[in-house]
């Protein structure tokens, strides 16, 4: 191992384990700080109870990176299955297949009603609202005021807990990018095209109708990193929660974790942006400290029920637009894989329901939510109460980072600051770099932030973007100051 580096990253994710598992190719020691004293993986771990496995949130692993796509084969091979999509809208008592096909979704609004979408649609082409702000406006643009508030105005605030009209129009622009209204007519007229395309002929993320996934759950991934990471050598320290980063004018010196201090000549943080801010010592500039106390998160919880029965529906998950519920998304881990549950007559499921850290249902009791959960299950016609056995809740603090309307300044603030005074601070991640990104995005940055530290490249993580590639200028071919290739042979 190089004597002349050593990395210490925060978070052990897979932003920050990828980062560990680059930086071990180069033959630099790392140090790996997890607050998390039992799993790996961070959002994407695999958390198990009385034998049953489940995953936080659902993690498709599928990317348009062919790099991050060789990288999840190097690392478990044969572990990775392939497994078909199906997920379904639930609105007004009826399931809607998803993407939208003709003949299902007459069915279910009936010609009237489809008829009346289209006119909205229509409307919404000829009258945009100019310079959209807020989410409403830009799907409202995109769809028609009748199809936003059917398919995208309850779910929306249900995840976010705030009203369309605030979020940032950033939001809808990237976790809806590629799909407009023709490329659904296309999709929902023939279905036989199962992989639509738009823009460059480009596969739209949300539309893939198959995908890869660990065979015991997104968590057999990280926990492999891990395995390998250890075996080299390197530390990967679980119930590791930063307290504080001390540093001089110029560069971080130590984190302080744990009541240990921990030495080294770089860091990577997927800490929360808000988090890593309050943690620096000494404190940073009030404009920073202001920009950080303004960053928002969206919290969740999933509870997780054992039923008695081996096939419950279909779906590998359901969103639910039903606003008398409470619950946002379902679950099914059985259809993610047959080897998330122990015993092939029961099923498992998991309903998600965002929060607020805090609020009435974080603070509920895990019998109370328990309770609810079955009780909602049993309202929406997908499981007999009399069939559940057994639950559990897992409760996931800064799930999501909100785009406000502010939030672009605020990471500009804390980001060039960071750049300026701390050159050898590298934020990757989801919440470290305040990026509502899939997987995917979040190991690709971290690879790109890891070749900087292990060659000088000259890449830049904040220039990937949500679907994993690197843009701006970069072009097919191009290679860094490491002679590495440009991690994607595209341009955005």
């Amino acid at each position: 191992m190089s004597p002349e580096k050593h990395v210490v990253i925060i978070g052990a994710g897979p932003a920050g384990l990828t980062a560990a598992y680059e930086l071990d190719k180069h033959g630099i020691k790392t140090t790996v700080l997890e607050a998390d004293a039992e799993y790996v993986g961070g959002i994407a771990r695999t958390a198990m109870h009385n034998g049953y496995r489940f995953d936080i949130g659902g993690h498709r692993f599928f990317s348009k990176s062919q790099e991050v796509e060789d990288l999840w084969t190097e690392i478990l091979g044969d572990e990775l299955v392939v497994r078909p999509r199906l997920s379904r809208i639930y609105y007004r008592g009826k399931f809607f297949a998803y993407p939208l096909k003709a003949f299902n979704a007459l069915a279910n609004i009936g010609l009237v009603e489809a008829t009346r979408c289209l006119l909205s649609y229509a409307w919404a082409r000829i009258r945009p609202v100019p310079n959209p702000r807020n989410l409403e406006d830009w799907v409202r643009n995109q769809f028609g005021h009748r199809l936003y508030s059917m398919f995208f105005k309850t779910y929306t605030e249900k995840v976010w807990g705030i009203s369309t009209k605030e979020l940032s129009a950033d939001w809808a622009a990237q976790r809806i990018k590629g799909l407009d209204m023709w490329a659904l007519i296309r999709t929902a007229l023939m279905p036989w095209r199962s992989r639509v395309r738009s823009r460059g002929d480009e596969v739209i993320k949300t539309l893939i109708d198959e995908f890869r996934y660990p065979r015991r759950g997104p968590g057999q991934m990280w926990e492999r990193v891990r395995d390998v990471l250890e075996a080299h050598g390197h530390r990967v320290l679980l119930g590791q929660r930063v307290e504080a980063l001390a540093h001089v004018p110029g560069r971080v010196l130590s984190v302080s974790a744990g009541g240990t201090e921990y030495a080294g000549t770089d860091f990577i943080s997927t800490m929360p942006m808000r988090d890593l801010v309050r943690a620096m010592w000494p404190p940073l500039p009030d404009d920073v400290v202001a920009a950080a106390e303004a960053l928002q998160y969206r919290d969740f919880l999933t509870v997780v029920l054992m039923v008695r029965r081996p096939d419950l529906f279909p779906d590998n998950w359901i969103y639910i637009h039903d606003p008398e519920v409470k619950v946002g998304r379902v679950q099914n881990f059985k259809n993610w894989s047959p080897d998330m549950v122990p015993d092939a007559a029961t099923s498992c499921v998991g309903l998600e329901y965002f929060c607020f850290e805090g609020d009435g249902l974080w603070t509920s009791s895990d019998s109370d939510l328990v309770e609810l959960g079955t009780r909602e299950m049993a309202r929406l016609g997908l499981v007999d109460p009399a069939d559940v056995f057994d639950g559990c809740v897992v409760r996931q603090p800064k799930a999501y980072p909100v785009y406000d309307d502010a939030y672009i300044d605020n990471v500009e603030t804390i980001r060039a600051h960071l750049a300026e005074r701390m050159p050898n601070l590298h934020l990757v991640g989801r919440n470290g770099m305040h990026h509502y990104n899939n997987q995917d995005h979040s190991m690709m940055t971290a690879l790109i932030a890891a070749r900087r530290i292990a060659t000088g490249s000259a890449l830049d993580p904040w220039k990937v973007n949500t679907d994993a590639e690197y843009h701006e200028g970069a072009v097919a071919g191009e290679r860094d100051l490491s002679g590495r290739l440009v991690p994607t042979a595209v341009t955005e």
